[in-house]
């Protein structure tokens, strides 16, 4: 049961704030400041590249390597292959996952490894096969981690995890929403300095400006009717969220965001991209999850029933391609079924700073949405 009376409440909200969700999404400009410090450190602006990957291969465990896979894809759109490689099995070691490179990796193509623990023994593993092959290996984890050592021996590079100076360790190795952008950002400017994407340091700079506006607009001391992630969720609380994208950065912002509900909240979500999304859950919303559906007899005694769940519609709306939206075939299917439906539309900005704030509204949207129902 969700207890909406938290997100007007901020000193409720810090103490069933036990894991620090909070303060990892209000850091998420810090993250980015200080892994682009890191890479800095690392040399990453000082490389020379003899030229393109043929291929990106990105390798970590959980939600936070797929989200990063996801938006770097998006990023560097036709111009170069990204490709997650999921755990294939289980490695010697009990219960830890294995990693294998597909068969035509080679000298011309590029391995990142981007995990919040970096004990992951299937890493080391994947680090040597891809040193056998020729691959170049870069890699985000923490320095106090195994991993560095493998990387070192693969002639490899490696850019330290940022944290910040409160952030705990079990928030980190939880993949919190701050650690999203402590793993993406020097990836970043590494895939900018090859030319696979555009991420010059005043964009990433913009990025963790963009950040902070969020983190002020969507704090736990700001009120619901103003704040646009406690609005998002109080929209949510009873619902089935059915997460609509248009746009470039729209689509992996959803998905992340469905992948942080699950994680955090411990809910689940439907996503899709318009305007394929009205054609594969038109059924959905005539269904039983509609807000009308109710297939018993309407006179029977609900005093002692919960409350039956609805779908929801999120739209999540970048710049649609050329201009053209479905934005308003969406909300006239969406109203047409009594199909609630919530909007968020980023401020105007570089590619970078759209997706940024897209990213950081629904994270925070996520963590209340936990916090309220004591996930």
């Amino acid at each position: 049961m969700l207890d909406e009376s938290l997100f007007d409440a901020p000193e409720a909200l810090a103490q069933a704030d036990r894991r620090g969700l909070l303060r990892g999404a209000a850091e998420a400009g810090a993250h980015v400041r200080t892994a682009a410090r890191h890479a800095a450190e690392a040399g990453i602006p000082e490389l020379k590249p003899d030229g393109r990957p043929r291929a990106v291969l990105i390798a970590g465990p959980g939600t936070a390597a797929t989200c990063v896979a996801d938006l770097l894809g998006t990023l560097a759109g036709a111009g170069c292959p990204v490709t997650r490689l999921s755990p294939t099995g289980v490695a010697a070691d009990a219960g830890a996952l294995r990693w294998e490179l597909p068969g035509w990796a080679g000298p011309v193509d590029l391995l990142l490894i981007a995990t919040p623990d970096g004990y992951e023994p299937g890493l080391s593993l994947l680090i040597e096969q891809a040193y056998r092959r020729g691959c170049t290996v870069a890699a985000v984890a923490p320095a106090h981690s195994p991993l560095p050592e493998s990387v070192d021996g693969a002639h490899g590079l490696f850019v330290p995890l940022a944290t910040t100076p409160y952030e705990r360790e079990e928030v980190a190795a939880a993949s919190a929403p701050g650690v999203l952008w402590a793993l993406l950002t020097p990836l970043l400017v590494l895939l900018d300095r090859t030319g696979l994407l555009t991420a010059p340091p005043e964009a990433v700079q913009k990025v963790a400006d963009r950040l902070d506006r969020i983190a002020e607009r969507c704090g736990p001391t700001i009120a619901t009717y103003s704040n646009p992630a406690k609005t998002l969720a109080a929209e949510l609380a009873e619902a089935l969220p059915v997460i609509w994208t248009e746009g470039p950065s729209a689509g992996p912002a959803g998905r992340r965001f469905a992948a942080a509900l699950a994680e955090l909240a411990g809910r689940p979500a439907l996503t899709a991209e318009l305007p394929e999304a009205l054609a594969a859950h038109t059924a959905l919303l005539a269904g039983a999850l509609a807000a009308g559906a109710d297939p018993d007899d309407f006179f029977r005694d609900r005093v002692e029933e919960q409350q039956a769940i609805h779908a929801r519609v999120v739209l999540l709306r970048d710049r649609p391609a050329g201009g053209l939206t479905a934005a308003p075939a969406a909300r006239e299917l969406a109203l047409s079924h009594d199909t609630a439906i919530s909007e968020l539309e980023p401020e105007e900005g570089g590619e970078l700073e759209t997706l940024a704030e897209l990213i950081a509204i629904t994270d925070f949207a996520a963590v209340y949405l936990a916090l309220a129902s004591g996930a």
